[in-house]
């Protein structure tokens, strides 16, 4: 896809954007490899951030993709050209007003340069399914608990926390934060015992984007090894906000969902 740039991070997202639109200039930052077959990455650094945008417009660049996990980097004071010096005091202050601040000071950065930003759905909207239930069969208490765990993502996301919430028998068992969703899952996981009911309903698994988010970018998503988790934390399946949460790699998601014996709800919002 002449003219597009993938800002690739871990994960399986960047292989699929790259599978679906061929063409893209990859780059990816130091010290997070994009695992794309095939690729010769246009690598870059914080440090260099204006010379790496300035890059991308010389090479006739004039819309971005973020995809793939990302850390804060570990900047190193000496490597930073004056022009992206300058812009320091910007972004750290961005930094401690949270990831969503982060996020947007990126966005206004690229959009700068004259870069557009889009969303992955743009390049692949086959990722994000609209409302349904994909597998399985979610029942009157699984909806409640849907509604419940919805309720706590919107308040997790509001204070700008995380993007999901494990709710059992009407009690959160667990929330994302930081650490992720897989360490969350793997709390749940841990701690079956606190369902009152053992005979009661299993739970389930809720994930949707923060209120307010800039959904270019940072989109929760889900894929196989989510549900292995949800499986392994004994719910009953894991619902979405419908539009709103990318499913990476569709069949093999919904196989895996099917052997388990877990739901799969794309849920109206």
């Amino acid at each position: 896809m002449s003219g597009t740039a993938l800002i690739a991070g871990t994960g399986a997202l960047p292989r699929l954007l790259a599978a679906a639109a061929p063409g893209m200039l990859i780059c990816e930052m130091e010290g997070f490899p994009a695992d794309i077959p095939g690729a010769t990455p246009l690598r870059f650094r914080v440090e260099r951030l204006v010379p790496f945008l300035d890059g991308l417009v010389d090479q006739g660049v004039t819309r971005v993709v973020f995809a793939g996990a990302m850390r804060r980097p570990r900047l190193e004071p000496e490597l930073f050209d004056p022009r992206t010096a300058s812009l320091v005091p910007r972004l750290v202050g961005a930094m401690q007003a949270g990831d969503d601040a982060t996020l947007r000071a990126v966005i206004e950065l690229f959009e700068e340069w004259g870069l557009a930003v889009v969303g992955a759905d743009q390049i692949a909207p086959d990722l994000v399914p609209g409302p349904g239930v994909l597998a399985g069969n979610p029942g009157p208490g699984d909806a409640s608990d849907a509604d419940r765990a919805a309720a706590i993502v919107a308040a997790l996301g509001a204070v700008d926390v995380g993007q999901g919430a494990v709710v059992a028998q009407g009690l959160c068992l667990a929330v994302e934060s930081l650490p992720g969703t897989d360490a969350m899952l793997d709390f749940a996981a841990l701690h079956q015992g606190l369902r009152p009911d053992p005979a009661g309903g299993k739970g389930v698994f809720y994930k949707a984007p923060k209120p307010g988010q800039d959904r270019r970018i940072d989109l929760p998503a889900i894929g196989p090894e989510t549900v292995a988790r949800a499986a392994a934390a004994g719910l009953a399946g894991i619902a979405w906000q419908a539009g709103g949460v990318l499913l990476l790699d569709r069949a093999a998601t919904i196989a895996a969902a099917n052997d388990a014996g877990l739901f799969l709800w794309a849920r109206e919002p």
